[in-house]
Order: C-alpha cells, then sequence, then structure tokens
C-alpha cells in the first residue's frame, strides 16, 4: 500500500523480514524507556528505563546487551505510596556523558531523585558497565520528581545544564547550572523569567573560537497572560544563558545574569490574512553543522485551538536567533499589557552578554558585572524581536482532521546528486516513522512535501517517544513504551527494479545504477559504477530513463486479470497506484480501439479502482489501468471483463437454495457456473469456492494458502514479489 510519492508503507513485519529492523523488548514486559543516549565511540546505545539502565549494541539492538538494576528500595516505595503517589519506581529520566568514561545517570527515586555515575570504560572497552555506588548523590535539581514529568538536560565539561520541576509539587519550574561547586537558576516565583514551562530541549551552541562566549540554548513552551489580561496564551520559546555565567556578587547571588528569551513563531497565513499559529512545541532537533557554530533548528509543533488541530514543521537558522537576542529589548507595563522595543538606555556591557575576550575582555568573570546591568537583565528577560522560521512557512504542515499525532522528529543531511536534502523522520502515536523530505521552490515561493515512506517499527500500536539517528551508521533508534527498535535508513532495493521506480521514488539516498535502484554515493565516493541516474527535486523519469521502457512495451508486459462480473450488480476492477500523487486513467479496448473512460452516476474513479455500481453487458472488455507522474506513463494491469447474465446467475443460486432445503445431497452450485462462463478448469474454481464459502472450521484445515483477488498488491512495493498469487478467475456476486 502506497500513500506518498514513492511512499510504501512496510509493516512490522516486512520490516523484520527484510532484516531492515530490530527490536529490543527487554523481558517481555513493557520497557518504558525514559530517555536513550548514543555513544558512538564505544558502539552502544544507552537506554534509561524503569527501575533499570541498559546498554544496546549499535550494530544489533537485540543482542549482547548489558545491564544495570537500580530499583528504589521497598522503603522508599511504601513512603511514595503512602503520599499518595502512583509512579513509585525509579525511573531514569537524565542520562548524559559526563566524561569519556563515565556516564551521569539520574532517576526519580519513588519521588526521592537520585544520581550517580556510571563507568563505561575507555573505548575499546565495551565490556565495562558498572555502577559506582559510592557516588550516588541527591537529585534534586538534577533531576524531576515525577516521571511524567518534562525535562531537558545538555552536559558540557562536568556541569550539567537543565531544565525541570525543582520541586515535589512541580510549582518551580527552572533552568539550572550544577558542577561539584557551583549551583545557578533562574528567579524563584519570576513569572517574567518563566511561567508554567514545559521544556522540551537544550544545546550548547557556540557563538566562536572562544570558549568562554558560548550559549546554551533552552527550547520550552510556557503560559502567559495574553494581552487585554485575556486568557492564559501558549508560546514556545528559546531561552538563552552563557555557559561559564557565575552569576552576579551583590545581587543574583546563584542566579543567571545572562538569561534572555524571545518567541519562536511557526504560523500559516490563511484566505483572510490572519495568521494560524501552531504554538505547542511537541520536539526539537538540532541539526549539527560541521563547525558547531550554525546548526539547524527543526521544531515540531501542534495547535493549541479546540476548533483547529494539526501539525507542523519549522526550521531556525541560527543567524535569525542570534539577530533576535541582538534585537531591541522587550517592555510593558502591566501583564496585560502589549509588548513595546525598549527605547531608553540600555546598559554597558550589554545585559545577557558572556563575560569573554570577545566581548572586550574587561570583565573576567559575570561576578565582576555593574549592579546596573544585573537589574536591567533581571527586569527584561524577553527580547522584542520574534525569531521567524526558514522562507518564512512551516516546511511540513499535517492539517487534515484525525489524522494520527506526531510526536517525534530527527532529521538528517544527505548529500543527492543535484543538492542536498533534509530527510525528516517524524514518530507518530502509533508506532508509524515518516520518512519524508520537503523540497522548496525559490521561483513559485512555495514548499513541496515528499513523503517517501511510512514505517511501522512495531507490531502494536504505541507513541513513538524518542527518535536518535547515527548517519554514521545510517541507522535509526527508536524508543517506545514497548521496546527499541533499530531501523536502517534505507533500503533502496525496495523501490523496485526498473529505472523509472527508482526515479519517482525521489529518494535522495537511491538511484539508479543501471542495473538496479541502490545506494547513492557522491563523486568521489564511489567510483565502481559511473552509471548514476537520480532526480530528487523533479523526478523526470521520462528524461533519467528515455529508451529504458517503452508504453508499447509496458502495455504488452503489463500483468493480466480476468474478472467476471454479474449484471444488474457492482463490481471493481482493483488497480491501486504506486503512488498517490500519480495521476490514474482507465482505458477501454474494443474493436481494437482505446477509449479513455469518463466517470459517471454508475461508474466511480475511486483510489482502490474502477466501481461499477451497476454492471451492463455493454460494459465488458479489456480495461487498462495506467499511471501518469511527472509526464512518465506506466501501465500497472490489463483487466478482461466478462459479464455475466443475471438471470442465469439468479437461477443456479436458486437452484441450489432449493436443493439445501430439501437436504439432498451436497451439491457444487458453483460448477453451473463454469457452464456459464465457459471454464473447464473445476478443480482450480472448486479451491477457490472452497476458500470464499466454507464454514471456518474447514478453511482452518485448508493446507492451501489463498489471497484475494488484487491482494498480491497489497502491502508490496515496487519490485517486490509475492509467494502466493490469486487465482486469475474471479467471480462478483
Amino acid at each position: 500500500r502506497y500513500v506518498g510519492r514513492g511512499c510504501r508503507v512496510q509493516s512490522g513485519k516486512t520490516l523484520w523480514q527484510l532484516n531492515r529492523t530490530w527490536v529490543f523488548q527487554g523481558y517481555g514486559a513493557s520497557l518504558q524507556p525514559q530517555t536513550m543516549l548514543l555513544d558512538e565511540g564505544h558502539g552502544r546505545l544507552y537506554v534509561g528505563a524503569k527501575n533499570t539502565l541498559f546498554s544496546l549494541s549499535l550494530d544489533r539492538v537485540n543482542t549482547h546487551h548489558r545491564e544495570i538494576q537500580w530499583a528504589s528500595t521497598e522503603s522508599q516505595i511504601e513512603d511514595c505510596l503512602m503520599k499518595g503517589r502512583e509512579k513509585c519506581a525509579n525511573y531514569i529520566k537524565v542520562l548524559q556523558q559526563y566524561n569519556q568514561t563515565h556516564l551521569l545517570v539520574c532517576g526519580t527515586g519513588a519521588f526521592n531523585p537520585l544520581c550517580s555515575y556510571v563507568r563505561v570504560g575507555h573505548t575499546g572497552q565495551d565490556k565495562v558497565f558498572t555502577f559506582e555506588e559510592d557516588s550516588i548523590m541527591s537529585g534534586r535539581g538534577r533531576c524531576p520528581y515525577d516521571p511524567n514529568s518534562p525535562c531537558t538536560a545538555t552536559l558540557s565539561r562536568g556541569e550539567l545544564y537543565i531544565g525541570l520541576y525543582t520541586d515535589y509539587w512541580e510549582n518551580d519550574g527552572a533552568l539550572c547550572r550544577l558542577n561539584n561547586q557551583t549551583y545557578s537558576r533562574t528567579e524563584r516565583d519570576d513569572r517574567q523569567q518563566l511561567s508554567e514551562p514545559k521544556f522540551v530541549g537544550s544545546a550548547i551552541i557556540p557563538d566562536n573560537d572562544d570558549r568562554d562566549d558560548d550559549k546554551v540554548y533552552f527550547f520550552f513552551t510556557e503560559r502567559e497572560m495574553g494581552a487585554e489580561g485575556v486568557n492564559k496564551a501558549v508560546y514556545t520559546r528559546v531561552g538563552r544563558v552563557c555557559a561559564n555565567d557565575q552569576g552576579g556578587q551583590r545581587m543574583l547571588v546563584n542566579r543567571w545574569s545572562s538569561f534572555l528569551k524571545t518567541r519562536l513563531i511557526c504560523s500559516v497565513t490563511g484566505p483572510n490574512g490572519i495568521d494560524t499559529h501552531f504554538d505547542e512545541l511537541e520536539d526539537v532537533f538540532v541539526l549539527k553543522s560541521r563547525d558547531g557554530k550554525n546548526p539547524e533548528i527543526f521544531g515540531l509543533f501542534s495547535t493549541t485551538s479546540a476548533v483547529f488541530k494539526g501539525y507542523a514543521v519549522c526550521v531556525y537558522q541560527m543567524d535569525d536567533i542570534r539577530a533576535a537576542f541582538n534585537g531591541p529589548f522587550a517592555y510593558r507595563e502591566r501583564p496585560e499589557h502589549h509588548w513595546t522595543p525598549y527605547e531608553d538606555r540600555v546598559p554597558y556591557p550589554r545585559p545577557g552578554s558572556c563575560a569573554s575576550k570577545v566581548n572586550g575582555g574587561g570583565f573576567s568573570s559575570s561576578k565582576e558585572f555593574p549592579d546596573e546591568v544585573l537589574r536591567f537583565v533581571r527586569s527584561h528577560p524577553v527580547m522584542y524581536r520574534a525569531v521567524l522560521p526558514q522562507h518564512r512557512r512551516p516546511i511540513l504542515l499535517q492539517t487534515e482532521p484525525g489524522r494520527r499525532k506526531l510526536t517525534q522528529i530527527a532529521v538528517d543531511r544527505v548529500q543527492a546528486q543535484d543538492g542536498h536534502y533534509h530527510v525528516l523522520y517524524i514518530g507518530t502515536d502509533d508506532s508509524v516513522v515518516l520518512k519524508v523530505i520537503t523540497i522548496y521552490n525559490k521561483d513559485t515561493d512555495t514548499m513541496e512535501e515528499v513523503l517517501l515512506e511510512e514505517l511501522q517499527v512495531f507490531k502494536v500500536s504505541t507513541p513513538i517517544r524518542e527518535i536518535i539517528i547515527s548517519p554514521k551508521r545510517q541507522q535509526l533508534y527508536v524508543g517506545s513504551d514497548v521496546g527499541v527498535a533499530q531501523v536502517r535508513l534505507h533500503q533502496c532495493d525496495l523501490y523496485g527494479s526498473e529505472c523509472a521506480d527508482c526515479c519517482l521514488a525521489r529518494d535522495p539516498y537511491c538511484a539508479w545504477d543501471g542495473l538496479t535502484c541502490s545506494r547513492y554515493y557522491p563523486a568521489g565516493v564511489y567510483t565502481k559504477r559511473r552509471f548514476r541516474r537520480q532526480d530528487v527535486r523533479h523526478g523526470n523519469a521520462v528524461q533519467l530513463c528515455n529508451g529504458l521502457q517503452i508504453d508499447d512495451e509496458q502495455w504488452h508486459r503489463a500483468e493480466e486479470r480476468l474478472v467476471y462480473g454479474v449484471e444488474s450488480n457492482s463490481t471493481l476492477l482493483e488497480c491501486v497506484p504506486r503512488s498517490l500523487q500519480a495521476k490514474v486513467l482507465w482505458f477501454l479496448q474494443k474493436e481494437g480501439e482505446k477509449h479513455e473512460v469518463r466517470g459517471d452516476e454508475r461508474v466511480i474513479m475511486t483510489s482502490h479502482g474502477l466501481l461499477f455500481l451497476r454492471v451492463k453487458s455493454s460494459d465488458a472488455g479489456a480495461y487498462v489501468c495506467q499511471t501518469v507522474e511527472h509526464g512518465y506513463v506506466h501501465t500497472l494491469l490489463r483487466i478482461t471483463l466478462r459479464v455475466l447474465v443475471g438471470e442465469k446467475v439468479e437461477s443456479a443460486i436458486h437452484a441450489d437454495n432449493g436443493r439445501e432445503e430439501t437436504k439432498g445431497p451436497a451439491p457444487m452450485w458453483y460448477k453451473e457456473f463454469l457452464q456459464l462462463i465457459g471454464y473447464g478448469d473445476a478443480q482450480r474454481v472448486e479451491e477457490y469456492c472452497e476458500r470464499v464459502w466454507c464454514s471456518d472450521k474447514k478453511r482452518k484445515k485448508t493446507k492451501r494458502k489463498y489471497v484475494p483477488p488484487g491482494g498480491e498488491k497489497r502491502g508490496k512495493g515496487r519490485g517486490e514479489e509475492n509467494s502466493h498469487r490469486a487465482p486469475r478467475h474471479t467471480v462478483d456476486t
């Protein structure tokens, strides 16, 4: 089943049969992973789950795993239950690479958070995976109490930067930094800094080569009182602090002296000129650049409207984010008033800047900043200019009501023959990962979404909670409550054995090499096969595959079927295109001439084929199903429709029913159909009818497998064969 241009739906069973996915499920119980960490150096994937820390192989997640049990004590669990809590276990929420040999691990500890170090050894010592009990410390400020509480963390040079709720009742949302000596955080109960935040992501991003000027960025949503004092509105924010911020000497002690925030906008303009905003940030992915200074920020957003539901992906450039933080500060007299740009004098050094050589080197630490600077940054933490996305619009939209929910996003940058592309992997609430590319047309200022694949990575429907991508290994690691799955990013041979199918797939990982659809490698990397055909931007199979396949040849090589319909009854001539973007055309061939079939009240063109609501004897003939995509014509099927006269069929059925009522010998009334259609292979038809009309008990005893007419097309993709074919002759009644 295809759901997008070149897109094939891979079921869990199919993915496993194709050796494209491997799943680690623990011991059969709900794994409930809370966080995952990729360690390319050791070749391991660390998974923090309920009462357990796992170390999985990056080569095959379901082989050679190791684990550390870290459950709460009986007294801790009892105390937790006495307080009326339910999830009284140790859910590992924070998992960070502390240094080359150790991990920092923090868990909720039955609502009594704890942290510890886990030794993983140097690179090459991959058998080392031990819990250091001597290092157990309080997790307060490092890990939330509640396993359902959102948090985000990043660790650099031994310092943990984390956004979380620090208290038992989740009243104190804070952005914190902790190490062995110091502790910094946002102001407590200051709704200008944070107002009911939901923490989503974080990253350390340098501005330049001066490490003292490094910034830590936090991505979160918060609820604020709207203008005119109306209901609270949800806004997505990007917050920023200096990594070396030590707070002030006399004021803002152990508080950030550099915290600023601004709004991230992801919206579309409606026909009435009013923007529809996607304000709820579901997930964020930081796609690193080679120098580390200019990553691209991908945000997955949803709407908060009770009327309109939808999802969008917006991309932000670091230049635009930095420009917003270097722009004017925001000001308003009261919470219910509108924000305006602050136009009075701004003290020196500029509030929010770091103590670094790049900024003049006049201050060795934030503790030396003048009190005037600290007072200003505390009272003006909001920037006036919001950050707009690239192209001023989302790169992907899903606005159909009732569609699945989108939960997670990861992105790979792929070099193709006609440029670089971002391949988006988007997790859903029903075990599916969508593989999508987006193409911006500068001339028309439009965005095209191309759904390449739907990958169902778990057999049961469960929300995707985490996606980690390994471009080095070309693997995707997907976490859900039922387990952790590993999926190969691509499998080009599934697109088919013809040039046109490969090119129309428009997968930047894949190209036609003259023989098969195979992995594309840039020039100089892959030199054995010089014949490479790929056009991701346009999918122009006519130009790329010219001479490789002629429509007349397709016409004679197309699969043939024989379908019987009963006069005045409905009949479906099934033909499912390989791409939803392809236009389907039907032709009727009679007396050597080919005429296009047009739909009307009696004959309906559906996504599954040509539906006759009432078949006439004049409908009999040879029907051809063709698709047209980017100028390329592909003949899928030739179906011969034979129409049976309704009166003869009815008399045969009534005659059989009469014999059943008299409890006579069990007749095979369908054999009378053979006389009607002049078909002599009684054994083949008998097998067909037995599958259709026999009882469940008899059906279970049947040794041979049966696939319904057209079933060989379902769930199969380009070039994929089915070992069980349906009988060519079918009878619709």
